[in-house]
C-alpha cells in the first residue's frame, strides 16, 4: 500500500500540514496587499472619487487580486489536494483575516462596533465580499485545476 502523501487525493483521509503551511504564505503576501491596497485607496482612490465609492472600487480591487493569486497557486502548486483541505484553507484566510482586521482596528484604537460595521451589507457596506471570496477561492481553483 502507498503511503499516504503518494496516494490519489481521493483516497487520503488525512489534513497534511503541507497542505495547510504553503497556502498560509499565500495569505501573508495577500494580507501586504490588501494593506497596500488600504493605503491606495486613502491616498488616492477616495480623494478622487469620495469615500463611498473608494470603498467600492478598493473592494474591488482587492477580490480581483485575491482570486488571481489564489488562481496562480493552484495552477502551479504540486499539492494535490482534497475538499477537506481546500475548504479548510479557505476556513483559515477567513480567520486570519478577520482575526487581523479586528487587531488592526483595536491597535489603532478603533471601537470594534465600528469594525463589525463593516459587514452591514444592508448598510451599504460591500466588504463582506472580501472574506466570501477568501473562503471560496481555495475550493473554486483547487478543483478548476484537478488538485483535487
Amino acid at each position: 500500500m502507498s503511503s499516504p502523501s503518494r496516494m490519489p487525493a481521493a483516497q487520503r483521509q488525512s489534513v497534511r500540514p503541507a497542505a495547510i503551511v504553503y497556502p498560509l504564505g499565500l495569505w501573508v503576501a495577500m494580507a501586504a496587499l490588501a494593506v497596500a491596497n488600504g493605503i491606495f485607496r486613502e491616498t488616492v482612490i477616495i480623494p478622487q472619487v469620495g469615500a463611498y465609492s473608494g470603498h467600492l472600487i478598493s473592494t474591488a480591487l482587492l477580490v480581483v487580486a485575491i482570486l488571481a493569486l489564489s488562481a496562480g497557486y493552484f495552477a502551479y502548486t504540486t499539492i494535490d489536494y482534497v475538499r477537506t483541505e481546500l475548504l479548510l484553507v479557505g476556513m483559515i484566510w477567513v480567520l486570519l483575516t478577520v482575526g487581523f482586521e479586528f487587531l488592526v482596528g483595536y491597535l489603532e484604537g478603533i471601537p470594534v462596533s465600528e469594525t463589525v460595521a463593516q459587514y452591514d451589507v444592508l448598510g451599504g457596506q460591500v466588504w463582506i465580499v472580501v472574506p466570501l471570496s477568501l473562503l471560496v477561492a481555495p475550493l473554486l481553483f483547487g478543483t478548476y485545476f484537478g488538485r483535487t
